[in-house]
């Protein structure tokens, strides 16, 4: 299959795909993630390394859109809903047992 990334040219295929990465030890996701064989790498080390470029020269989107085209399953870590951040006004609040309504 025919495909641009960071406006270059790639035949990629989903063997050649398979073979390149093969070997290659995954690194810790943080965001977005392709799985090939039984492992989860990060896009862009999937980019750098079918396409040997600098992560910086292609987006995460264009190696998604590639990988997705070849049949690879590409997913997103789901968001963490952010902690809940106590005042210092509601924990004393708390800490003498009378709640605070606001």
């Amino acid at each position: 299959m025919r495909c641009v990334i960071a406006r270059f040219p790639f035949d990629l295929t989903r063997s050649g795909v398979l073979e390149s990465m093969k070997g290659v030890k995954p690194e810790p996701v943080t965001g977005e993630f392709v799985i090939i064989g039984r492992r989860r790498y990060p896009v862009k080390q999937v980019g750098q390394v079918i396409t040997r470029q600098d992560r910086r020269d292609f987006s995460a989107g264009e190696v998604l859109r590639a990988m997705s085209r070849l049949g690879f399953t590409c997913r997103a870590l789901p968001e963490v809903a952010p902690a809940r951040v106590e005042s210092p006004l509601r924990r004393a609040s708390a800490m003498h047992g009378t709640p605070l309504s606001v």
